[in-house]
């Protein structure tokens, strides 16, 4: 029995980042507020439809959303490799709060104005793109580098469940006690975060730096250039998500292959929380990522675990019309299972960005994660739409699934230096496999 229970506990989360009290200050403060933000992700795109009765307007966050996120990322990442790191997590975070407190008082004071709406929210991203490179860039001044995939296991399994609970929670919450107190409620969380921060020792950047313009942010492409393990690490991802993410399709699935209403209803609601419920079970079963050394290798395993699962559910959906409730099930499952391998490459990745990297690019590569990161589904969205109108969902889903692992081969094949990379342990190397 006590041999079960070690090996069971080899599997559940490396708790360990968790003995660092910076990084569990700061773990333990993201619980509280991805709560919050959670709220805020649902009640924006709501009230804004509440306001205008468009969906085209909803639309427009993506819009509004991602050029900040573009733009900031990138700017951000190079004032994260010049500034000093804890003082740009303060100010971003207090720029956070300012405009949770300002969605809160124009919903408090009945704004109908849906280009108010917007630009707090392109304001409110353009913080969130600075401050989020610059939280990745400084775990591996509080954490050692073996421990860097079970630390971002744990942030990522924090961000996915509260994916899946937070818009639960807002969608129950907005008839009730309407927008404003979701924004109230995501303005006193974020004090949690800022607590953590400011507790933070300095963080100065080591190594040369230089002033944090576009020649900055130039200078950070070029060392990716130069170092094809990290740059392959970007281009998996890019292929995995623009080929194999086909949640563009999840609405016509749900009415279309399994009955649901068209205005959304259960299995469209299940669909969009499968893939993050995956992540949440992979990142709770994830004690095995501290243990391996041969992380370029991992990613391409998880990739292509991804790929398959989502051809698997391309599967599932076309042989929907025959065995609707069964292959319900399965699609479900190849989304749940390609969520727990897209956190576990992921994790990897991020580590990788950590890991291998100088300390004066980490922020600007970073950066450039954020925006590959948010950039790749919503190419996807695309992809998967025009895709569909040509082939059907279900061709374009599994087709998408089998290009991911075609890709993901050559790519490999390509640039064998990205499978054999290594993590350098300080620890006894005879832990890792």
């Amino acid at each position: 029995m006590r041999g079960l229970g070690e090996r069971m506990g080899s599997l559940v989360a490396d708790t360990r980042p968790l003995r660092d009290e910076h990084f569990r200050r700061l773990w333990l403060a993201n619980i509280i507020t991805v709560v919050g933000a959670q709220l805020t992700v649902v009640a924006v795109p709501a009230q804004i439809y509440d306001v205008t009765g468009s969906s085209a307007y909803v639309g427009l966050t993506g819009l509004f959303g991602l050029v900040p996120l573009v733009v900031f990322g990138l700017w951000g990442g190079a004032l994260a490799d010049v500034f000093d790191r804890r003082t740009m997590m303060v100010v971003t975070t207090i720029g956070l709060i300012g405009t949770s407190a300002l969605f809160w008082l124009q919903a408090a004071l009945g704004n109908a104005d849906v280009w108010v709406l917007l630009g707090l929210f392109a304001v409110q991203q353009a913080f969130f793109a600075v401050n989020q490179p610059t939280r990745s860039a400084i775990l591996p001044k509080l954490l050692p580098m073996e421990l860097l995939p079970a630390a971002n296991s744990l942030n990522m399994t924090v961000f996915q469940a509260g994916a899946i609970g937070g818009p639960l929670v807002a969608g129950v919450l907005i008839p009730v006690v309407g927008y404003e107190w979701l924004y109230l409620i995501d303005t006193i969380t974020l004090f949690a975060t800022l607590s953590a921060v400011v507790r933070l020792p300095r963080l100065p950047v080591e190594g040369p730096t230089t002033s944090p313009g576009l020649r900055s942010v130039l200078e950070g492409f070029r060392y990716l250039a130069g170092h094809p393990v990290l740059l392959m690490s970007f281009v998996v991802d890019l292929i995995a998500m623009i080929f194999g993410m086909p949640r563009a399709l999840f609405p016509e699935i749900a009415h279309v292959s399994f009955g649901g209403p068209d205005e959304g209803g259960l299995v469209f609601a299940l669909l969009f929380a499968a893939i993050p419920a995956g992540a949440v079970v992979g990142g709770v079963f994830s004690g095995w990522v501290s243990r391996v050394d041969r992380q370029g290798y991992a990613v391409i395993v998880c990739i292509l675990v991804w790929g398959a699962a989502m051809t698997g559910f391309g599967v599932a959906v076309g042989l929907a019309e025959q065995w609707q409730t069964t292959m319900l099930s399965v699609a479900l499952l190849m989304l749940v299972i390609g969520g727990a391998a897209d956190m576990a490459s992921a994790a990897f990745r991020t580590s990788m960005l950590q890991s291998a990297a100088n300390d004066a690019v980490r922020g600007r590569l970073q950066g450039v994660f954020i925006v590959v990161v948010a950039g790749g589904p919503r190419i996807a969205d695309v992809v998967h739409g025009a895709g569909a109108a040509m082939v059907g969902t279900a061709a374009a889903a599994a087709g998408g699934g089998v290009l991911v692992v075609i890709g993901t081969v050559v790519a490999a094949i390509a640039v064998p230096s990205f499978v054999r990379y290594r993590i350098a342990r300080s620890a006894d190397p005879s832990e890792g496999f």
